[in-house]
């Protein structure tokens, strides 16, 4: 089983990777980008039978900091 958890800063935490990124895509001439924010992808295999609150654990104790990040968790099916 694997799960696939989306980690992204939420709104009106700063986010100076994806300013980074913005402006070195204007730099290089592509226009009509109006705002990027970057986020993480993590990829966990998992034993079979893992459950949907195990995995919520995981995020909120470890994955992400739930201070200034949302989650979103995607269940893959091999």
């Amino acid at each position: 089983m694997k799960a696939r958890i989306y980690v992204t800063l939420k709104n009106g935490v700063l986010d100076p990777q994806g300013k980074a990124v913005h402006h070195a895509l204007d730099g290089l001439g592509f226009a009509g980008v109006a705002d990027v924010r970057v986020g993480k992808l993590i990829e966990l295999e998992l034993a079979d039978g893992t459950s949907p609150e195990d995995i919520d654990g995981m995020c909120r104790k470890l994955l992400a900091n739930t201070v200034i990040e949302n989650y979103r968790i995607e269940q893959v099916e091999p």
